[in-house]
């Protein structure tokens, strides 16, 4: 008997019963579809958390102030200023895990254009921040060096603000005004997208410190050389954790803490934060995974409940065969040809449909989903050995009937 012979007995036995079979096969196609989508959703949000890492910076840390005590009062993070543009200095060159370190300022205000006008963020810069962020121009060109050496009324529109400003405009060479203060555009910013904190980073204006110190923050920005965070480039990812612990050491020391105080400041590192939610993204996925899974249990079970009462219901057909010649082994390969056949019919309609609800998930949802090859091979896979698992015991209970009762069976 050749292996074409039992699987051509297996589809016309299938066909058959049509209704049954497709019945028999919707647990498969439920649990492969279902495994499929939920690995892709799990594939888009890892994809997703990459996407903010890269438009953040893997290595990029942010130094920001801290809380004070005043008078017995812990106040809040922030609400004193304790750094200023020369810790900056001090960790660009005493910190060898460090390539830059950017001090800012950063305000909030009214930015108007004609009868166009945006509330946004307001960012006093130097050179460095640019360096330190890897931020490119979409449009027009980076405010010039010599610019940051006094009050420069020049900016830098990040792509909402432009948007909101200027719709479908370039706005290289426009006058704005950035709180009441004219400024002259000098470009727009590429865009960066979402922040992980789900805060629009192309919101904002960037303009040169001292103009923000003295002309458009006025009394709201730190006074003297305090500013109100530094961001810091590392050299490479992996010297994030050294250069972390270095630049705590400095500033404790800068700032003369004793070893009973506590930090008068804080370091956030963006890869710390962004691979707990990308963790938490692939822990969830493989959970929604293993649920998914369960269908395809409930499906063969489904798949070894009909084939029994197949069996039972063909016993005379089963006794014939038999009687003519057919081995053991010749009527164990049909049964279980037939339950291979129904759990691969149900997996090929489940990837399908998996794939087809991956793609329905990303055109309707917020949330992209990513199908993955390895998936779909791995939920046929394990589909057809879901046949072969749950079809053995029926296959194997019709090989061992006897031929004489088996014909005897009404």
């Amino acid at each position: 008997m050749t292996l074409i012979e039992p699987v051509r007995d297996a589809f016309r036995a299938l066909r058959v019963n049509v209704m049954r079979s497709a019945l028999t096969t919707l647990g498969i196609i439920i649990g492969v579809g279902a495994v499929i989508v939920m690995v892709a959703v799990g594939a888009g949000a890892q994809a997703q958390v990459a996407e903010i890492i890269n438009s953040m910076g893997a290595d990029l840390l942010y130094v920001f102030p801290g809380s004070s005590t005043t008078a017995r009062v812990r106040l809040g993070a922030g609400t004193v200023p304790t750094l200023s543009e020369e810790d900056a200095e001090a960790i660009q060159k005493e910190v060898f895990a460090v390539q830059v370190a950017a001090p800012y300022l950063h305000g909030r205000g009214q930015v108007v254009s004609g009868n166009q006008n945006w509330s946004t963020n307001i960012n006093g810069v130097t050179p460095d921040y640019f360096e330190a962020r890897e931020w490119l121009l979409q449009d027009g060109e980076l405010i010039a060096a010599e610019e940051f050496r006094g009050p420069s009324k020049v900016v830098l529109l990040g792509s909402t603000a432009a948007q909101k400003l200027f719709p479908g405009q370039d706005p290289s060479g426009s006058i704005v005004r950035v709180n009441r203060v004219p400024f002259k555009v000098a470009g727009v910013l590429q865009p960066k997208g979402y922040s992980m904190g789900g805060w629009d980073q192309d919101d904002l204006v960037l303009i040169p410190m001292i103009s923000a110190r003295k002309k458009v923050l006025g009394a709201r920005a730190p006074r003297g050389q305090l500013v109100s965070g530094i961001a810091v480039k590392v050299k490479a990812p992996e010297l994030v954790e050294s250069a972390v612990n270095e630049i705590r050491e400095l500033l404790r020391q800068r700032h003369r803490l004793r070893p009973s105080q506590e930090n008068d400041f804080w370091i956030r590192n963006q890869v710390e934060a962004l691979e707990s939610r990308a963790e938490s993204a692939r822990t969830m996925s493989l959970l929604l995974a293993a649920v998914a899974s369960v269908s395809l249990m409930v499906g063969g079970i489904g798949i070894m409940n009909i084939m029994i009462v197949s069996v039972t219901e063909r016993t005379r057909e089963i006794g014939l065969r038999m009687a003519v010649g057919a081995r053991r082994h010749d009527i164990l390969m049909q049964f279980l040809t037939e339950a291979v056949a129904l759990s691969m019919i149900g997996g090929l309609i489940g990837i399908l449909a998996g794939v087809a609800g991956s793609l329905a998930f990303t055109a309707f949802g917020d949330w992209p989903a990513a199908v993955q090859p390895e998936a779909i091979a791995l939920a046929f896979s394990v589909s057809a050995a879901v046949g072969v698992f749950f079809g053995f015991y029926p296959a194997r209970k019709a090989s061992r009937l006897d031929p004489i009762e088996a014909l005897r069976r009404e």
